[in-house]
């Protein structure tokens, strides 16, 4: 038998991860492998077009329990689509594209924008972000980005 997951990198439930094409240095995202889409909060959404694009800007509140803090984000529209959430309501969300970054290691996802104002993460990181590139131990927390310090 071959142990597909040796070359794969072991998040743990939740990661500190970064979206620097947003200018978000490091959120605390939920990884959750239930979902399929990740999402992440958005309020003020506004759509444009600039350059002959579908553009999107929007706030978010980074940090948890912290709504003094709103960074800006803009970015391109992939598409609109219809997501069904946990409590099996629908919504009509925007998809971008953006980079993700978690410790050394950066590839591209797709997000959809929500308000998640009421939600104790400000980011859920669905399966389709991790497909080939993780798995999820469940037991555990912030493996693979930031690093607790440590007291002196």
């Amino acid at each position: 038998m071959v142990d597909e997951s040796a070359d794969l990198l072991t998040f743990g439930w939740r990661e500190w991860v970064g979206l620097p094409d947003l200018g978000i240095r490091q959120i605390k995202a939920k990884v959750d492998t239930g979902a399929r889409t990740s999402a992440l909060h958005a309020f003020e959404v506004r759509p444009f077009s600039a350059g002959g694009r579908d553009r999107v800007e929007f706030l978010m509140h980074p940090i948890q329990k912290n709504t003094d803090t709103v960074v800006t984000c803009t970015a391109d529209i992939l598409e609109s689509r219809v997501v069904t959430d946990s409590g099996g309501h629908k919504e009509e969300r925007f998809v971008i594209a953006t980079t993700l970054s978690i410790g050394k290691f950066t590839w591209p996802i797709e997000v959809t924008l929500t308000s998640r104002d009421d939600m104790l993460f400000r980011m859920l990181l669905g399966r389709t972000a991790m497909r080939n590139r993780a798995w999820v131990d469940p037991a555990r927390s912030y493996l693979v980005g930031k690093k607790k310090r440590k007291k002196t």
